[in-house]
């Protein structure tokens, strides 16, 4: 696994003993997800695609949704506090993240089935006292103000750091040794930032007299340009459909460099090293087919939505990139509305000989007049639901829209607005 983990470029560092561990026999390992949102996030898909390498290596893997952490939040890579959740918000983005593991992880599997596990089971009821006395006298302040996450906030005079989040680390630390004792885990892992808490659990573990445990972590990804994977000019991108419709999800990998792709292909994907530098090679030599950032895209998009995701995803780029309307639906449309710019029409203006298209483009944005609209069809230059329309005078009706509902206008070649009759 440890291998496995070094060609993808998963693999920032490792505890002294995990390597050999990982080899002797089955291991059952954990990693922590936050739920301060009810979907987890591209950026979250690092951790996830170590538990896969986990669980395909034969070892049993935990992901633990930190139901009780979450309403306290990790000061890890943070400038400032968090915004501490409520129990019921925590619970129902916990449910969320839970749903969504399972397309990644078999909980099914009879030789290393993958479990969910929330540390608000155990923390819900710990007595402060109690938790003091039997893990606090544990860790030395001298070595928790050491930490990175720490120092960084500490040096900020004006929101430094709360108490709250300053216990954060014993409260990880705590979740490690809880699982040890309920399902005999034995291995952290996560973002190379969590290194910290992660040494911390392991020595929490050692001292209140369980196994010898372990650490792997993962590197914090970044593009070739140095910008944070995930992060994008339109925000986060999820992975619930209802925050980023397949379609913007399919994109957002479609759209990655040259120079960032064969890496997130290996970090991202589970294909092979033949797969890999076969499409290495075509990105050397003919990068213009992108036929590296095609096969991420659809890899991505259909392990997190299936197949019908994928398709609607596929079928709404062939529109939107010079392609058929061939099995294009309203419901498909609707995933485009989103990323294009837009416009409602009464569905009253567009019945009987419907609108002059000249005058459509010039009210709601696609052409600065409605000469300029005229020029533009003159020219060859504007195509309603593919069709070129070259008649300068016509006109665009309710007959016109696909399931009765939409046009899709193109000016040149990549300019899209989608009209909705209403």
């Amino acid at each position: 696994m440890i291998e496995e983990l070094r060609w993808r470029g998963l693999l920032a560092d490792a505890t002294e003993h995990a390597a050999a561990a990982l080899a002797a026999g089955r291991v059952t390992g954990y990693i922590g997800f936050d739920p301060t949102a009810s979907s987890l996030h591209v950026g979250s898909l690092v951790p996830i695609m170590g538990l896969v390498h986990l669980q395909r290596s034969g070892h049993c893997p935990i992901a633990l949704v930190g139901g009780g952490t979450g309403l306290i939040g990790d000061p890890s890579g943070k400038a400032s506090e968090r915004a501490l959740l409520d129990r019921e918000r925590a619970e129902e983005n916990a449910a969320g993240i839970r749903t969504q593991l399972a397309s990644f992880l078999d909980f099914e599997s009879r030789s290393a089935p993958a479990r969910v596990a929330n540390n608000l089971d155990w923390l819900d009821g710990l007595g402060l006292v109690d938790f003091l006395r039997d893990v606090g006298k544990h860790f030395s302040v001298n070595a928790m103000l050491r930490k990175e996450s720490v120092r960084r906030r500490i040096a900020d005079e004006e929101s430094g750091i709360s108490f709250t989040e300053f216990s954060y680390q014993l409260l990880q630390a705590y979740d490690f040794r809880e699982l040890n004792r309920r399902y005999g885990c034995t291995l952290q892992m996560g973002g190379s930032d969590q290194w910290g808490n992660i040494t911390a659990g392991i020595d929490l573990v050692r001292r209140l007299g369980g196994p010898r445990c372990h650490g792997v972590v993962f590197p914090l990804v970044e593009s070739a340009a140095g910008v944070k994977f995930g992060k994008t000019e339109e925000g986060t991108v999820w992975l619930d459909p209802r925050r980023t419709s397949p379609y913007r999800f399919y994109q957002f990998w479609l759209n990655t460099g040259d120079g960032d792709v064969i890496r997130y292909l290996k970090l991202f994907t589970l294909l092979d090293r033949r797969a890999v530098d076969e499409l290495a090679h075509a990105v050397a030599e003919r990068p213009h087919r992108r036929e590296a950032q095609r096969r991420l895209a659809a890899e991505m998009t259909r392990a997190v939505h299936g197949d019908e995701g994928l398709g609607g995803a596929e079928r709404a780029s062939r529109v939107l990139f010079g392609g058929s309307l061939e099995g294009l639906g309203a419901d498909d449309i609707v995933e485009i509305l989103a990323d294009v710019p837009s416009a409602v029409v009464p569905r009253s203006a567009l019945e009987g000989e419907g609108i002059e298209l000249a005058a459509l483009m010039a009210d709601h944005g696609m052409a600065g007049s409605r000469n300029e609209a005229r020029r533009l069809m003159k020219g060859g230059g504007v195509y309603v639901n593919g069709s070129r329309r070259t008649e300068w005078s016509g006109a665009v009706s309710v007959e016109d829209c696909i399931e009765g509902r939409f046009l899709i206008v193109r000016t040149g070649k990549r300019r899209y607005f989608v009209v909705e009759a209403k």
